[in-house]
C-alpha cells in the first residue's frame, strides 16, 4: 500500500506514452518495461522488509527479490515473463521482503551481544551480504518456478473469464471478502499484477475496477440515505463522501455486516459495473487506489472514458435499486446497531478503524477493549506534554485507574500503540498521522480542560468501575535554598507586557541566575513560535527547544506575576513561569508546577504574595526530584 504512489506514476507514463497512449512517445516509453520488472517490485519488497526490520530488513529484502525478477524475465529462463500471463515478481516481492527481513532478523540475535568490539560494522555488513546472495539465489530456483506456475495458472483463469464474457461473476467472490477484508489481498495481491500485465501490452485493463470500483458502495450508502433509519440514515451522508470521494471503502462495511443481505446488491452492482468494461473493452492503465472516484479517473487509459463512466454509475444505480428494495422490505423497527457492526468490522481487519467515528460519532473503538495506555503528545515532548500528562495522570489515579499509563511525548516519536492521544488542538491532526488507530482527544487547556473529565469516563466505560487509589503524595517540605528558584529570580509586578516581553523578562531572570546561557532566551522565543505554552488556569511556562539543552547549565525556575494579566496568545496569563532543565529533569519538574497550578489554594497564595519569600512558600518544593 505505501508504494501505490508509484505504481500510480507508472500507469501515468504507461498511459501517455506508450504506443497505444494518449501522446505516444518512444524515449518515456522506454521506463515502462523497466519500472514494471525492477522498480515497483523492489519497491515493494523494501517495504516490506522495512516493516519488519526497518532498513537492514528493508534492504535485505529487496536484494533477496532479486533472483525472482531474473527469474521472470531473464531469457535464459525456460519461461519468461512476458509467457507466463502474469507478473510473479510482484508476488515473489510481498514474499521475499519480509522474509529476507525475517531471517536476518533472526540471525542477527544469535550472535547478539557476543561480537568483539570494532567486529560490529564487519559482521553486520557480511552477514547482510551472505544472506541476502544465498536468499537471491533461491528464490531465483526454488520460489521463481512456483510462482510462475501460480501466475500463469491465475493468468489462464482470467482469460477463459473475459473470453467466456464471465468476468462479472467475479463480484460474487469479490464483494463478500472485501466485507472481510480480504480485499487487499485480492487486488494487490492478484489482480494488480495481473492488470498490470494486461495494461503493459494492451493499454489498460478492467481488472483494477474489479475490487475499487466505487460505484457499489456509494449506490449502498445513497439507498441508506434514502431509506434508512436512525443512526444508517444519519451517518450514511458522511460515509459517501469519505467512501465515494476519499475513496476508503471499508466505511460502508459496517452497514453491510448489520444487513447481510445487502451483499445481494453490491454483488449485482459490482457484476454490472464489471460489464460495462467488458463490453466497451474499458478500463484503467493502474490501479485506482484509494478506491476514489478521482483516482479512477487520474487512471484513465485512452478510449476508455465512456465505459469506465458507465462501470461505476451503472454499478452505483443498481446497487442502490437494489438496496433499496432490500431496505422497504425490511419490516424490522429496530435500527442498524452500527457501533456493534463497525466493533465486528474491526475485529475482521485485526485494528481500530480510522473512520469509524463518522459511524457511531465517536472512535469506535471505545467498545474494543480497555484502555491500558494514554499518551499526552506535543511538539517536543517536553513542557507542555508533561503538565498535560501530570494533570491527567492525577485525574486517572484519583478515579481508581493505577495501572493506566499516562506519559508524555513528542509527536515524531509516537507510535501507534496508544489506546488514547491527547495533543493540543492544533497538533491533533499531526498526531492524527502517526497514530491513525488511537482515540484522540483535543484540548486547548492544559491545566484545567473539562476534555480531560471526558478521558476519564472514556476510561471508565472501557475499563469497568476502576478501585479506590491514594493520591501521589508529593512533599512539600523540601529546603527552598536547593537553589532551583531563588529570591533574585522572582519578581511580583511584571507591570504591562506583551507575550515576547513576557519571554524575555522570564528569560533573562534565568540568565542572571546562572542557570543558562543568553543563547536560550531566544530558544524560548523560537519554542513558543511553534506552539504556545500557555497552560491555562493563568499560567504560562515558556521554555527553550530540545536543541537548546546544551545551553542550560542547571535546571532552575524563574518567576513573574502579572497582577493585571497579559493577552498570551488570546488568553490571559498572571504567571509566567520560565523553565530551563538538564537532561529529562523538566518532566518532574512540570508535574510539579502542574500540581501547584491545579490547587486552588496555592495560587491564591500567590495571588496574594506580598514578598518573594511568600512565592517560595509556595514554589519552594518545586523539585525535579
Amino acid at each position: 500500500m505505501p508504494n501505490i504512489g508509484a505504481i500510480i506514476a507508472w500507469g501515468l507514463i504507461t498511459a501517455f506514452f506508450i504506443p497505444v497512449g494518449w501522446t505516444p512517445n518512444e524515449k518515456i516509453a522506454t521506463m515502462v518495461g523497466p519500472g514494471i520488472y525492477y522498480l515497483l517490485p523492489l519497491l515493494i519488497a523494501y517495504t516490506g522488509g522495512y516493516n519488519l526490520y526497518k532498513i537492514r530488513g528493508g534492504v535485505v529484502g529487496a536484494t533477496s527479490t532479486l533472483g525472482i525478477i531474473m527469474a521472470t524475465s531473464s531469457p535464459l529462463f525456460d519461461k519468461v515473463y512476458t509467457e507466463t500471463g502474469g507478473s510473479p515478481m510482484f508476488l515473489g516481492a510481498m514474499i521475499m521482503g519480509p522474509l529476507g527481513a525475517f531471517v536476518i532478523m533472526r540471525l542477527d540475535r544469535l550472535w547478539d551481544g557476543k561480537i568483539k568490539p570494532g567486529f560490529e560494522m564487519l559482521v553486520n555488513n557480511f552477514s547482510a551480504g551472505i544472506t541476502a546472495a544465498i536468499l537471491a539465489i533461491g528464490s531465483m530456483f526454488i520460489l521463481g518456478p512456483i510462482l510462475r506456475a501460480v501466475m500463469e495458472g491465475l493468468g489462464n483463469v482470467v482469460e477463459f473469464l473475459v473470453d467466456h464474457s464471465l468476468l462479472p461473476f467475479t463480484s460474487i467472490f469479490i464483494e463478500p471478502a472485501k466485507v472481510l477484508f480480504l480485499n487487499n489481498a485480492i487486488n494487490h495481491g492478484v489482480l494488480t499484477p495481473l492488470g498490470l500485465d494486461q495494461s503493459k501490452d494492451i493499454g489498460h485493463s478492467a481488472l483494477f475496477l474489479l475490487e475499487a470500483n466505487p460505484g457499489p458502495g456509494a449506490g449502498l450508502l445513497l439507498a441508506f440515505m434514502v431509506f434508512g433509519k436512525g443512526v444508517a440514515k444519519a451517518t450514511a451522508p458522511g460515509a459517501f463522501i469519505i467512501q465515494f470521494f476519499g475513496g476508503i471503502h471499508e466505511v460502508y462495511f459496517p452497514y453491510v455486516l448489520a444487513k447481510p443481505r445487502l451483499l445481494l446488491a453490491l454483488i449485482a452492482g459490482g457484476a454490472t459495473g464489471t460489464l460495462m468494461n467488458v463490453i466497451f473493452d474499458s478500463g484503467l492503465v493502474a490501479p485506482a487506489a484509494p478506491g476514489s472516484i478521482f483516482a479512477v479517473y487520474s487512471s484513465l487509459a485512452k478510449g476508455s472514458a465512456l465505459g469506465v463512466t458507465l462501470c461505476w454509475s451503472s454499478a452505483l444505480v443498481v446497487t442502490f435499486v437494489v438496496a433499496g428494495l432490500l431496505l422497504k422490505m425490511d419490516r424490522s423497527e429496530e435500527e442498524v446497531d452500527l457501533a456493534a457492526a463497525t466493533a465486528q468490522m474491526e475485529t475482521n481487519k485485526g485494528k481500530k478503524s480510522s473512520v469509524a467515528s463518522v459511524l457511531t460519532g465517536h472512535d469506535a473503538s471505545a467498545a474494543a477493549g480497555p484502555v491500558g495506555s494514554i499518551v499526552f503528545a506535543c511538539d517536543a515532548g517536553m513542557g507542555s506534554s508533561a503538565m498535560g500528562a501530570s494533570v491527567l495522570r492525577k485525574k486517572i489515579q484519583d478515579a481508581g485507574f493505577g495501572d493506566v499509563t499516562v506519559v508524555n511525548k513528542a509527536i515524531s516519536s509516537l507510535s501507534d500503540d496508544y489506546d488514547v492521544v491527547v495533543t493540543h488542538q492544533d497538533l491533533t491532526e499531526r498526531a492524527r498521522r502517526e497514530t491513525p488507530s488511537a482515540v484522540h482527544v483535543s484540548v486547548d487547556n492544559f491545566m484545567a480542560s473539562p476534555r480531560y473529565d471526558e478521558v476519564v469516563e472514556l476510561v471508565r466505560a472501557r475499563n469497568g468501575a476502576g478501585s479506590a487509589t491514594a493520591p501521589v503524595a508529593v512533599a512539600d517540605d523540601v529546603d527552598a535554598t536547593r537553589g532551583l528558584l531563588v529570591e533574585d529570580a522572582i519578581v511580583l509586578d511584571g507591570g504591562a507586557a506583551t507575550r515576547d516581553q513576557a519571554i524575555a523578562r522570564a528569560g533573562e531572570l534565568l540568565v542572571a541566575a546562572g542557570a543558562v546561557d543568553p543563547a536560550y532566551v531566544d530558544a524560548m522565543h523560537q519554542r513558543e513560535a511553534s506552539v504556545s505554552t500557555a497552560m491555562g488556569n493563568l499560567l504560562a511556562i515558556p521554555h527553550g527547544t530540545n536543541e537548546a539543552k546544551a545551553d542550560v547549565r542547571r535546571t532552575a525556575l524563574s518567576f513573574v506575576r502579572y497582577p493585571d494579566g497579559i493577552d498570551w496568545n488570546g488568553r490571559e496569563v498572571k504567571y509566567v513561569v520560565g523553565v530551563a532543565a538538564l537532561g529529562n529533569e523538566h518532566l518532574k519538574l512540570m508535574a510539579r508546577l502542574a500540581e501547584v497550578f491545579t490547587d486552588p489554594e496555592r495560587v491564591r497564595h500567590l495571588e496574594e504574595a506580598n514578598s518573594p519569600l511568600d512565592v517560595l512558600e509556595v514554589l519552594g518544593a518545586v523539585q525535579p526530584a
